[in-house]
């Protein structure tokens, strides 16, 4: 046999022995059992342990129940639904970017609202308009005529459900006119992976469109002297859209929807931000949220951010499992004293 041949089976031999040893051997580690010692090879065993996204799902898995190695964090790809695990770090700008979406619950309709969102003085009524091509919205207002304040809300990203309609009815208790704008064409999800359908498909610029129609609506109608939005999670990042695209508001409230901390862009805005959001959300993250309200307050533009701990992304909606009653109260009154103190 070839001497060069012989001398590069013995160097296999010994890396590939090395190998074995070390990932399953206890000798290699020291004083200590492999099994109590981080290392390279350690994560190795982890990584065969959780099998590929994809192969998950050909074993039958629900993309939402994807498990990923340690240290990297579930979402979805927003284009497909398909499961994809990421590093934590890398979730905000995936999410802001358009690429990813949160893994959220699906919608309950058994617990569309919760009694901690408190009900005003005013008794409402509400009924169905058409305020923009086929697009009908849910208008409650106060039964005693008057010129009321107006407030667009704008749902999350399953469509304008029930939960969103006793939203707009609670808010109207309290002296205002609501519109309920509805940006899916009447189509409401209660899965996940309806709502990711109806978002992925959503235009922005026809959204905006839409919006700036149920205000118009409401100028027309109603006559309102003072007008502001109010959105949750795909609703916040729009109820932010519509002030950079309309100057007509005088309050907006976002709900932990998608932010930019660009100053040209908020430069647009010349009333009063509410912010709401949560610590432990993964795609408006904390940095994400002061570098907002950093902007903000560069630009002079009057604003209270309030971030509550112990929480996530959806907190506020009493039909998913993340639902907080306590920090959903106390954020429905922040609401209700921001609206008051700027729109009445």
């Amino acid at each position: 046999m070839n001497s060069n041949v012989v001398f590069l089976s013995i160097i296999s031999v010994f890396i590939i022995g090395a190998m074995s040893s070390s990932v399953y051997s206890e000798e290699e580690c020291g004083d200590k059992p492999c099994s109590d010692v981080e290392s390279k090879h350690m994560m190795l065993t982890s990584i065969t342990y959780f099998p590929p996204p994809l192969k998950q799902l050909q074993d039958g898995h629900d993309p939402s129940h994807v498990t990923c190695t340690e240290g990297l964090e579930l979402v979805l790809k927003q284009s497909n639904g398909f499961p994809a695990c990421i590093k934590p770090s890398s979730v905000s700008k995936l999410i802001q970017r358009g690429w990813a979406i949160h893994v959220l619950p699906d919608y309950d309709p058994d617990h569309t609202n919760s009694e901690v969102f408190k009900v005003g003085m005013f008794s409402t009524t509400s009924e169905s308009i058409n305020y923009f091509e086929s697009s009908n919205g849910y208008l409650s207002r106060p039964v005693v005529d008057g010129t009321y304040p107006a407030v667009i809300m704008i749902h999350e990203w399953w469509g304008l459900n029930d939960n969103i309609k006793v939203m707009a009815d609670k808010l109207a208790s309290h002296g205002y006119v609501v519109l309920a704008v509805d940006l899916y064409n009447g189509n409401v999800g209660t899965t996940s992976e309806e709502a990711r359908q109806l978002v992925s498909s959503f235009d922005s610029d026809h959204g905006i469109q839409n919006m700036n129609a149920a205000i118009s609506y409401l100028q027309e109608n109603y006559s309102p002297e003072r007008l502001g939005s109010i959105g949750w999670c795909f609703g916040g990042g729009q109820s932010l859209n519509l002030a950079l695209k309309n100057n007509d508001m005088d309050a907006t409230v976002i709900y932990y929807g998608s932010l930019t901390s660009d100053v040209d862009s908020l430069s647009s805005i010349s009333w009063p931000v509410l912010g709401i959001f949560a610590e432990l959300d993964r795609g408006i993250t904390v940095d994400d949220v002061n570098e907002f309200e950093s902007a903000l307050n560069q630009l002079g533009i009057s604003n209270e951010i309030h971030i509550y701990p112990g929480v996530d992304h959806a907190f506020a909606n009493p039909s998913g499992e993340r639902y907080a009653p306590d920090a959903s109260k106390d954020a429905w009154a922040k609401t209700l004293k921001f609206f008051d103190t700027n729109l009445k």
